[in-house]
């Protein structure tokens, strides 16, 4: 008890970070979750080393050189992963700008992609929230995409169910709000690799692809059935994920070790629904660092964008 009251002391006093907020704060360390359990979460044991390295103020940046399929031909671009813990509000579902007892931490990615099709420039960001001190699905999952003829945007809220609001440009996808019962999703499996690669899941299992893939290849948002598996090697786990009636496959190249930092991703789609031309996507890391990043948006640190080959 005594330490709880040290750290919740401790807690109150440190700075928030916010990419947003007109003072720049680090939200790293956090409180233990006082969100209400549903049947499907259980607390989670949270390692010293797991908290010597996503709580000590740093984010984590990996550059890829990304080989991204669009249109049925390969286009050359780059990919930023940026893995960072932070305090959510679990009700509102966005980033804390306080210390409160009910803050969530979260893991939180955001996947960067650019490329360019042609004249026009593609730009793609998802973002998946999940909670760290106990298993269950993210909080919230986000992916949007712009390029010269539109853009899309897609968002997931974690509450009694899936409750999934869609807008897109595109004729027949337009305005959609709908909910779905709660199951496994693509976005989520990239932050249990950082988490604890043994939650991953494996044999059949029903998933809702990435949000990037059902609006770039414009399908129905629900989930379907995958084959997924876990290869360890002595440096480099492989864990790979088949969907069968979406000719679609997702390899995750990461390190057998803690911090199970990704050092490669690949996927291999059909090309569209009427082709059986399937195309490989490839994103192999460039460069890493860890830093406060958010305190780095003056003009003066333009260079530590050249330190990740970008």
């Amino acid at each position: 008890m005594n330490n709880f009251k040290f750290l919740y002391l401790y807690v109150s006093i440190i700075a928030f970070s916010s990419c947003n907020s007109l003072e720049e704060k680090n939200s790293s360390e956090t409180i233990p979750d006082k969100k209400k359990k549903t049947k499907t979460e259980v607390p989670r044991t949270v390692s010293k080393e797991f908290k010597d390295y996503w709580y000590n103020g740093n984010a984590e940046l990996t550059s890829y050189q990304l080989m991204q399929e669009r249109y049925g031909e390969i286009r050359q671009g780059t990919a930023v992963n940026i893995f960072v813990t932070e305090d959510f509000l679990p009700n509102e579902q966005v980033k804390a700008n306080n210390a409160f007892e009910e803050n969530i931490s979260v893991m939180k990615l955001n996947q960067m992609k650019n490329f360019n099709t042609g004249i026009y420039p593609y730009s793609i960001m998802s973002s998946t929230f999940n909670p760290i001190s106990e298993t269950g699905h993210p909080l919230k999952v986000t992916n949007g995409i712009q390029e010269w003829c539109g853009q899309v945007y897609m968002q997931l809220n974690n509450r009694d169910s899936f409750e999934i609001e869609s807008h897109s440009y595109f004729e027949g996808e337009a305005d959609q709000t709908l909910s779905l019962p709660k199951t496994w999703l693509e976005n989520e499996l990239w932050n249990l690799v950082r988490i604890n690669p043994e939650e991953l899941p494996t044999g059949d299992v029903m998933i809702i692809p990435s949000f990037e893939y059902l609006r770039l290849k414009h399908k129905e948002i629900k989930e379907h059935n995958a084959f997924a598996s876990l290869k360890q090697g002595d440096s480099i786990t492989i864990y790979t994920l088949n969907y069968p009636d979406l000719q679609r496959q997702l390899m995750l190249f990461f390190h057998s070790t803690f911090p199970y930092e990704i050092e490669k991703w690949e996927e291999v789609n059909a090309a569209d629904q009427n082709d059986t031309l399937r195309l490989k996507t490839t994103a192999t890391k460039m460069k890493r660092m860890r830093i406060p990043y958010w305190n780095k948006n003056g003009n003066e640190f333009t260079y530590l964008r050249d330190s990740l080959g970008l």
